[in-house]
């Protein structure tokens, strides 16, 4: 199977191509041109709908769009839907990662910066099917940015299963096992081959 990516984000493209590689399924770039799509649904699958639908009426072929929100406790669910722009339209990852941590400050205890990333991966049809799949990684908040690896707020993201280590320490195999983006991809790959 084959499908066109509808994001434009670098290193989530890399990961999606990575996971759905390991499923059989093959990712199509993205048109290049393409103009972008305003995220600007309040629900994570209204978004991930959107850039897909664009990209499938584009193209004439089904396509792939995810989205993803952080969600943390204390801040009553923020930055949620508004994950990749909470510190502003232009923000980068240092950006948002330093607002969120300025957020938490004060709250040291990890029961007080429990968060969890969730993804929605959707795939729209040139019928206008869809078939959608979410993922969820349970976690807290670090006190401070921790490894290399990953992008994004995995600095500071300490999942459950992982000993204490953040998402940017992980390998990228690790992070694919057990990360948002990888559960919501296998379960949107489930539902295909289910047809």
């Amino acid at each position: 199977m084959q499908l066109v990516c509808a994001s434009a984000n670098p290193d989530k493209v890399a990961e999606i191509a990575a996971i759905l590689g390991e499923l059989d399924i093959e990712l199509l770039p993205r048109p290049p041109g393409l103009a972008e799509v305003a995220e600007d649904e309040p629900t994570l699958e209204g978004n991930a709908r959107r850039k897909a639908v664009a990209v499938c009426d584009a193209t004439g072929l089904p396509a792939i769009a995810d989205d993803t929100g952080l969600e943390v406790d204390a801040l009553g669910g923020a930055p949620g839907v508004r994950s990749a722009r909470f510190a502003g339209e232009n923000a980068s990852y240092a950006d948002n990662v330093a607002k969120l941590l300025d957020a938490l400050a004060g709250r040291t205890e990890p029961a007080q910066r429990r968060a969890r990333f969730r993804t929605v991966a959707l795939v729209r049809f040139p019928d206008g099917r869809e078939i959608a799949g979410l993922g969820t990684a349970e976690g807290t908040i670090a006190l401070r940015p921790a490894g290399t690896g990953g992008f994004g707020y995995d600095p500071v993201f300490v999942p459950d299963e992982c000993g204490g280590r953040t998402m940017a320490e992980l390998s990228a195999a690790e992070k694919h096992a057990i990360s948002h983006r990888g559960r919501a991809l296998r379960a949107l790959a489930d539902k295909l081959r289910a047809g």
